[in-house]
């Protein structure tokens, strides 16, 4: 069948990597892609993702036989909606059921009416209020803006002035709002399920970095660097992940008459009482894409119609329980700021192998030059036989990329390294 993928990220770049590899898939088109997807199929900047009806006659023209959307935007936006309405077979959540992402406000009432474990937490519209609120519970605290932020919508305010600056920034716009909650301590970790929804099939874990500098440092960005699987995740964890948090997440989805079809990704904290709810995203994870996809053993598009056609109960998605996998997210100067745009990026092909795999995101290819053309704009994900073998090949081929306009984390993976150490590997 032809594919169309919606996207232009570090993402798209491993999805078409996975989806380009599939017996199923006679073509693939992105839209508007990048100059990693390129290589996979054909990129489409001509097509206007937030056109739908523009999609719909593209599908349509081409006999695309599956829609996978990428990015949280046009999932929001109704994307899958409009294509479902057309006959066209989309993959990923209604507008509806996209609020578990669109509005962090929704997804905490729901927890709090189905019984999952989530901090505690209270909802503002108005400043006064949320700073009364903030003065009673004391810090540390997390204050969340309700909706799409890029993964930085987020502060962890250490002191009382750095949470009332963040409240009174967040709810500066005209319809803002906030929720404040407390802040959870453990281990953070993610957990991706696919959904058909009435079932859910569990496909992998990851763990992010999201702090831009070494030692968790510094404001929060889209994500620094990724590594899977999740080691500090064990079985048990995840039946109680899939027990307590997933498995009621679907049954309030349904009976709120939104059930939740695609990936859901929960952001977990693993905590003292047990693992708690962050957030949820409800699309593959930017970088986690980047290191769940390369070990893949199974084919990821039969998965995707499953779900689509609302029956995962055979669904079985398959990652190699000898390999991990680790990313390292190269950034602009600049990021999470302004970034600096249209530096060469040169090098790569001296790192790319049978273990090492370069994700663009933030680029754009101009007389035969890769230039950095964004915040996040390689990933460079490495495969080993334990994540510190991952990342010692990661950086390794980083050491080879010649690229000083561009600066990374050099710690990435290092609570699953040091378990390693410890003797509790993969």
């Amino acid at each position: 069948m032809a594919i169309l993928l919606i996207g232009s990220g570090g993402r798209e770049h491993a999805l078409a990597y996975a989806l380009a590899g599939s017996p199923y898939c006679r073509c693939l088109f992105t839209a508007p892609g990048n100059p990693g997807t390129a290589a996979f199929g054909r990129n489409r900047p001509d097509l206007d993702v937030a056109d739908h009806a523009a999609v719909t006659a593209f599908c349509r023209q081409e006999g695309v036989g599956l829609v996978v959307i990428g990015p949280e935007v046009p999932l929001v936006a109704g994307l899958v909606d409009d294509l479902r309405a057309a006959g066209i077979r989309a993959f990923g959540p209604t507008r509806a059921a996209a609020q578990l992402e669109g509005s962090k406000g929704f997804t905490k009432d729901l927890c709090a009416e189905y019984g999952i474990p989530t901090a505690a937490f209270a909802r503002f519209r108005e400043v006064e209020p949320a700073l009364a609120y903030l003065r009673e519970r004391g810090v540390p605290i997390v204050v969340k803006a309700d909706g799409l932020a890029a993964g930085k919508g987020v502060v962890v305010a250490d002191t009382l002035r750095e949470a009332e600056a963040a409240v009174r920034t967040m709810l500066s716009e005209p319809g803002a709002e906030i929720v404040v909650e407390e802040c959870l301590f453990g281990e953070e970790a993610s957990f991706f399920a696919l959904c058909d929804g009435t079932r859910a099939v569990p496909i992998g874990t990851a763990q992010d970095h999201k702090r831009v500098f070494d030692g968790d440092r510094g404001p929060n960005t889209g994500g620094m660097g990724a590594y899977s699987p999740a080691t500090v995740l064990t079985p048990e964890i995840e039946r109680t992940v899939m027990e307590t948090i997933i498995a009621p997440t679907l049954q309030g989805m349904r009976e709120r008459g939104n059930p939740f079809t695609g990936i859901l990704y929960a952001g977990l904290m693993l905590t003292a009482d047990g693992p708690k709810l962050i957030e949820y995203n409800t699309r593959f994870g930017d970088p986690e894409a980047q290191v769940l996809m390369p070990r893949l053993t199974s084919d990821l598009v039969p998965a995707l119609v499953a779900a689509c056609d609302g029956d995962v109960s055979g669904v079985e998605v398959g990652f190699d329980p000898h390999r991990a996998a680790l990313t390292v997210v190269m950034a602009a100067a600049g990021y999470p700021g302004t970034v600096v745009r249209g530096s060469e990026i040169r090098g790569l092909d001296n790192v790319i192998d049978d273990e090492v795999i370069v994700f663009l995101a933030g680029t754009r290819a101009e007389n035969g030059r890769l230039l950095a053309d964004g915040g996040r704009v390689l990933a460079v994900t490495a495969l080993g036989a334990s994540i510190l073998e991952a990342q010692a090949r990661a950086y390794a081929a980083i050491s080879r990329i010649d690229w000083p306009e561009g600066f990374c984390r050099r710690d990435i993976g290092y609570r699953a390294v040091a378990r390693e150490v410890a003797g509790d590997g993969i």
